[in-house]
Parts: C-alpha cells; structure tokens; sequence
C-alpha cells in the first residue's frame, strides 16, 4: 500500500490542511511536511496533486474538453462567498441545532447513570482511569530538595514542538501504548489516538516522546520514542527505560536546545514526563506556556545561560548530574548549579537560570505542582486529612 512504499523507499511526503496545527505526522504517521492553508487551497492543491505545482502559473488540471483550468478560474469573488454564506447561514438553523442540543441521540439516551456523589472508576475501561496525581499524597510538601545522580532520558535539539513530546495522532502497534492496548483485549482497529485516550494516564505516559519523528541525539540511528540506558548503553523504548529508572530510584532530566515545547499548549506534554520521573528540563529557551505548564506539574524548567548550550557545554546524555541550591529554597530566575559527572571521570559545572518566573510559580514547584496545591488547600479548608 502507499504507506509501506513511503517506508520502503524513505520518501519526504507533504500534506496541505485547514486545521490549526502542521506538526509532522499530524495526518498520518508517514507524512513528514506539513502546511497549513485556506480551505479553498487544500482543495486546489488537492486537484493539483502536487505541493510543487506553481497555483500561479501552473494549472491545477484540464477541463472535460482538455482544456487547462487555473486557480483563478475557480476561485470565488467575494461577492459569490457572502451569496453562499447569506443563503445557507441563517437564524433558524442555529436555533433548530441548539434546540435539542442537551437532549442526545439514542445510544446517548442508553447510557447507564451511576448514583452518588463520586465518581466510580471502571478498571476495566481503556479510555478513563484514576490518574495518579494524588496517590500518597502528604498533608503537607516537603522542603526543597536538590536532584542529585540524575541520569538524561533525551537530549533534542531545537523546536521540539508538544506533539512531539505528547502526540494526539494514531497509537502504532508496536509502540508501548499499543502493547498495553493489546494487553487489555483492544484490537488494532480499535486503537483511536492519543487524543481520544488522554483520560488514561498508563495509555499517556507510554505515548510520552512517542512522536515517531522525534529525534533523540543519545540515539542517532533511530527515530522515534527511542534512548539509551545509562549507564550500559542500551538501546530501548524511552518508556521501558524510564520503568527501569524508576525502579532504581534514578531521578531522569531533559536536555535541550532552543524553543522547547512550542506548538499546542498540550498538558500531557508536561503531565507525561512527569510521570516518567522527569524532574528537570534544561533548554535555550522555552515556549512560554509550556514552561508553565512544567511547573504546574512539578518539573523544574532550567534555562542554559545565554553563551551556553548542551553542544558548547560537550554534554552527551551519558553523563550523571547534580542540580544544586534548591534545598534551601528557590526564587523566581534565581541562578541553579548544574554539576555534571562524566562517564571517564571528568567534572563540569556550569550554571542555569531557574524559569519559575513568579511567586505563585515557587508554591506550585513546592507543593510538587498546583493540582496537589490545590488539593490541600481545599483539605485545609475543609478540615480533612
């Protein structure tokens, strides 16, 4: 089929779409370009064919006469699109719409309703699961600590979108989310995407730097949710490599360049690597709401001082790293040692501007994140333990 001759003969193939995001394999898993235009556009590059056509002086085909039509030919005048918009746009469909909008169709009807005043989770169901935000959680945080010994799960390099680290696309078969689907007697037909599954935080956390085109410099002759566990080097699934962390009591960290986590202000993107044991992110420079994100889950986002990067500093993933001066506390921007032990026994330390860029950002940071701020608080207030 035309997606297993994409693979075989490593083809660059380009998408055009109306929607609001271009990330690489939005449309599918083998697409690699992206571009975003008018839906008038998509349809003309559609009839074309080709991304490489020229719309202004190419044609987009020819007529039942063979006749070439150009885009100018079957583009709408101004006047045609509010005739068109005016005709079928009016009062009453709304109103019809929105009259039984509360009612729902049968199977809606169907639908058993539970009783009380909490919610029942279902362990069986692969859609909605208790996430595990607040398992043992305490009354009260605990005091800043440093993170010591912590080992690299990714380097990246620059314009690391969300999707790349969370992805919303098609789940593959052999990804860990599959497997865990598989697991509990979901058929591959059945799949539907990481955005459809975002109520399951095992579906999620396995999704986590799934993007099959991301690339992780620790790892240059794979692409996709692939790393290396250190110390031995080998080469697994980021997921399987962060249950093994997670076992040894390995606090991980993310390395990277500039604009980490631009795109979509996706949660998981933040909710993931935390759940992976991810407790610091050190890059050039962030998109501006992912980093809040980070902190609004606990992760410590690092900023490498501007003369600095992973590539001048010789960082290679492979190396253990202390973050120190935050035990006794944090400050918005206040300047984080970074103390770096390699492989061969040689030491580094260089420094980072800590990007919690406010006081209410230094109570999320404390209390492990605002959803378990939030928690006690409400605890506190309630009188409950």
């Amino acid at each position: 089929n035309v997606a297993e001759a994409v693979m075989k003969e490593k083809l660059v193939v380009a998408a055009v779409l109306s929607g609001n995001r271009n990330f690489e394999g939005r449309i599918h898993p083998e697409v690699r370009a992206s571009y975003l235009a008018s839906p008038p556009l998509v349809v003309a590059y559609a009839l074309a064919g080709s991304i490489e056509t020229d719309l202004t002086s190419e044609p987009l085909g020819v007529d039942k006469e063979g006749q070439p039509v150009f885009l100018a030919d079957i583009w709408p005048a101004p006047e045609e699109i509010a005739r068109t918009i005016s005709e079928s746009v009016t009062p009453e469909l709304f109103a019809e719409e929105y009259s039984h909008v509360f009612t729902g169709d049968e199977r809606w009807k169907l639908l058993p309703i539970p009783e009380g005043n909490l919610y029942e989770w279902d362990n069986e169901s692969t859609y909605v699961q208790e996430p595990p935000f607040f398992q043992d959680l305490a009354p009260e945080p605990q005091s800043f600590q440093d993170i010591t010994d912590a080992r690299v799960l990714v380097k990246l390099a620059d314009s690391v979108t969300t999707d790349h680290i969370s992805p919303a696309g098609s789940i593959p078969k052999d990804s860990p989310a599959g497997g865990y689907l598989i697991q509990h007697g979901v058929e591959r037909k059945d799949f539907n995407s990481y955005g459809a599954r975002r109520g399951n935080h095992e579906v999620m956390v396995r999704g986590t730097f799934g993007n099959i085109r991301l690339h992780n410099e620790m790892t240059p002759d794979y692409e996709g949710d692939w790393t290396a566990h250190q110390p031995d080097g080998d080469v697994m699934r980021i997921f399987d490599a962060s249950e093994r962390y997670l076992a040894d009591g390995v606090p991980l960290i993310v390395v990277a360049g500039k604009e980490y986590g631009s795109g979509s202000s996706r949660d998981w993107a933040a909710k993931g690597p935390m759940l992976l044991g991810v407790k610091a992110v050190i890059a050039e420079t962030y998109e501006r709401i992912h980093r809040s994100n980070l902190v609004a889950m606990g992760v410590l986002p690092l900023q490498f001082k501007s003369s600095e990067t992973r590539e001048t500093l010789g960082l290679t993933g492979t190396e253990t790293y202390d973050i120190l001066g935050i035990a006794g506390g944090i400050t918005p921007g206040q300047t984080v040692t970074v103390h770096v032990h390699a492989d061969d026994g040689k030491e580094r330390t260089f420094d980072t501007t800590a990007r919690i860029d406010s006081v209410v950002e230094v109570e999320y940071y404390r209390h492990g994140g605002v959803l378990q701020m939030v928690l006690r608080r409400l605890n506190a207030s309630s009188g409950s333990n």
